[in-house]
C-alpha cells in the first residue's frame, strides 16, 4: 500500500514539475496523455528509486559516499530503462512522442541521452535524501479508501486517454 500511495503522489508532484518546466520555457506542453493531473511515469520512476534506495541501506551498509555512488548508478540505469520503455509504450499504445533526445549530444535514438540520464541520477539522490524524507509523514498519513478510489480514478482515466488519443489516430 505504501508504494501505491507513493506512486500516486509522485505522479501528481510529477505533473506539477513538467507544467512548471513547460511555463519557465513557454512552451505549450502538456505533462503526460492522461485527462487528470498526474504522470505515471514519475510515480513508477518514484518506485523504482525508493525500491532500489531501500534494497542498498537495508543490505550493503556501505559508507555513505559508497551508497551514493552505487544508487545513482542503479538509478541512472533503471530509469533509463523506463523511459525508453515509457516512450515506446506512448508511441505504440497512443500514437504520440513526448520527447525526443535527437538534437542532444549522447543520445541513442529518441528516448534515451547520456545527459538526461545523468541529471535522473542527479535528481535521484536529492530526491531519497531531501524530498522523500519531507514528505513521507504525509504519504504514510493517506488513508485506505482514498488510494482506492484513486486506483478507480486513475483506471477511468487511462481507459478514457487511451480510447480519445486512439480515436484520434
Amino acid at each position: 500500500m505504501f508504494y501505491l500511495k507513493c506512486f500516486f503522489i509522485y505522479s501528481h508532484i510529477g505533473f506539477l514539475f513538467e507544467t512548471i518546466i513547460s511555463k519557465i520555457r513557454k512552451n505549450d506542453f502538456s505533462s503526460g496523455i492522461l485527462f487528470l493531473p498526474w504522470t505515471p511515469i514519475y510515480g513508477l520512476g518514484s518506485i523504482i528509486i525508493l525500491l532500489v534506495s531501500n534494497y542498498v541501506f537495508k543490505t550493503l551498509f556501505l559508507v555513505k559516499w559508497k551508497e551514493i555512488i552505487i544508487i545513482f548508478l542503479f538509478v541512472i540505469f533503471l530509469l533509463t530503462i523506463l523511459e525508453w520503455i515509457g516512450g515506446h509504450f506512448l508511441e505504440f499504445f497512443f500514437h504520440v512522442v513526448f520527447w525526443n533526445y535527437d538534437n542532444y549530444d549522447y543520445h541513442i535514438g529518441k528516448y534515451i541521452s547520456l545527459e538526461i540520464s545523468v541529471l535522473w541520477g542527479i535528481m535521484s539522490i536529492f530526491f531519497i535524501y531531501v524530498i522523500h524524507p519531507l514528505i513521507n509523514k504525509y504519504i504514510i498519513a493517506i488513508p485506505k479508501i482514498l488510494v482506492f478510489l484513486l486506483c478507480i480514478l486513475f483506471c477511468i482515466d487511462f481507459i478514457l486517454s487511451f480510447i480519445n488519443y486512439n480515436n484520434k489516430y
